[in-house]
């Protein structure tokens, strides 16, 4: 037995991580390898490996032929020869020669230590791409031993892995030494080792997160639909509950908000927005839109839009700090949504009822028609006008001119309305700062009340002295 060859292999199959018989496999391939070149082909050639020995047998099949008609020294052999093995060896028959690889020479070995040791490389790569193509999604916990502007290095175990610039919290500050939990995002394979891409801004890394702190989710009782996430910033994540008996809301928040603190530290405080799922977009949208709720939700589903109408004074809210809330609902809900002020969007009708600058044979004329309201009219055009059999051209343009001259009456009256509240803001915002500017040293009072007592003191002498008269 050859124990330094046998602690050797089980030291490389022990920490490479290697299947002993692909191990062997791998030592055999070398050698044909290393013979193929040594004499052209390894056809027959057998190598046997002994693990547990830690022996290698080299063995060549030759024929035997007369002597001096050797043409193949590689796959024939004299009968002389063969008969200083066994006299009884005849023309024809098989020979068996042992090969001692000891004897290749210098640069053989040398040329079969480097096969074997990039053949060992290979082989250890394609294992740990293997393993973690097949963890991809799965959140680990690596040390970080290299920080630098593109990325951050990882070290999980012996394997070292890489989270880029872009797979970051940008808020988030990164110390050398430090242990954090990462989504496996990605395994590349490069000319070098496999690259592994880990993420903490991935939308798949707040899911982890979810089955990690929630065992309902874990175990599909409750289902996560949707994640809209600008990482570090907000999160809107939909929820829907396979049991009517369980809340979904409820159970991702946890008793006394356990569940989600969790979470929202390992995220660094990030907001989260959890919401029932609704199969009905409508639905979906308004709860979406939380803490805001819409007046009203108009959908167009050929082209996965909609308009949202918000109440004026929860239009910021509904906003965002830069669009960001109604943005995370467009990514949430798959439509691109328009929000709309409720002001703007119920303007108020005028009725032809209404218009007094219109006779009343003409406003019957049009109400007959079909036309009710003054915008009807606007939006029909001139055009349209002129086919009723009761209107020409001139009286159309007239009813026109009424009509949008009416309407620029109401703008400027709303623009004169919203002038003066902003000049009340404005006095009151001045009487603010007069108010600010106003003595706040104590002192500066107290001098104020001492100057006025003389005064007081003179008038009253002043008033004894009458009464005394």
């Amino acid at each position: 037995m050859n124990q330094p060859i046998v602690e050797a292999i089980q030291q490389i199959v022990k920490e490479r991580d290697m299947d002993k018989e692909a191990f062997q496999e791998l030592i055999q391939g070398v050698f044909f390898s290393v013979i193929k070149k040594l004499y052209g082909t390894s056809d027959n050639f057998d190598v046997i490996f002994n693990m547990e020995k830690g022996d290698i047998e080299i063995y060549c099949e030759k024929m035997i032929v007369e002597d001096g008609e050797v043409e193949d020294t590689v796959t024939q052999v004299e009968l002389s020869q063969a008969r200083e093995e066994d006299p009884d060896f005849e023309v024809g028959d098989e020979y068996v020669e042992i090969i001692d690889y000891h004897s290749w020479g210098r640069r053989a070995i040398i040329t079969l230590k480097q096969n074997l040791i990039q053949r060992i490389k290979e082989i250890e790569k394609e294992n740990i791409f293997s393993e973690f193509s097949s963890r991809v999604g799965e959140i680990v916990i690596g040390d970080i031993h290299q920080i630098n502007r593109k990325e951050i290095r990882f070290n999980i175990g012996k394997i070292e892995a890489i989270m880029p610039q872009e797979e970051q919290i940008y808020n988030e500050r990164y110390r050398r030494g430090e242990s954090i939990r990462a989504l496996i995002k990605e395994v590349r394979k490069t000319s070098k080792d496999p690259e592994i891409i880990l993420s903490r801004a991935d939308t798949g890394f707040i899911k982890r997160m979810f089955e990690l702190e929630v065992p309902e989710i874990y175990d599909n009782i409750i289902e996560i639909k949707e994640v809209a996430r600008e990482a570090g910033d907000r999160t809107k994540i939909a929820v829907e509950s396979n049991d009517k008996r369980i809340d979904p809301v409820g159970a991702c928040v946890g008793m006394k908000g356990v569940r989600i603190q969790a979470i929202v530290r390992e995220l660094n405080n990030e907001k989260i927005d959890i919401i029932n799922y609704a199969e009905d977009p409508e639905l979906f949208i308004r709860r979406a839109m939380a803490p805001v709720i819409p007046t009203e939700v108009l959908i167009n589903r050929a082209e996965k839009k909609a308009v949202v109408v918000i109440p004026d004074e929860s239009f910021p809210a509904a906003i965002g700090r830069k669009g960001q809330n109604i943005r995370l609902a467009s990514m949430l809900t798959g439509y691109e949504l328009e929000p709309v002020k409720e002001s703007e969007y119920y303007e108020e009708e005028i009725e032809l009822k209404q218009v007094e600058q219109l006779d009343e044979e003409t406003k019957n004329i049009l109400i007959q028609a079909g036309y009710q309201y003054a915008d009807e009219i606007i939006d029909a055009g001139i055009e349209r006008l002129i086919e009723l059999p009761e209107i020409d051209e001139n009286k159309a343009k007239e009813i026109f001119a009424v009509l949008e001259k009416l309407y620029e009456e109401d703008e400027s009256a709303e623009a004169k309305s919203e002038s003066v509240e902003n000049s009340e803001e404005n006095d009151d915002s001045i009487i603010e700062e007069e108010t600010e500017e106003l003595p706040q040293d104590s002192n500066d009072v107290e001098m104020t009340e001492e100057t006025q007592k003389p005064e007081e003191s003179e008038d009253k002498q002043l008033t004894d002295s009458g009464r005394q008269n």
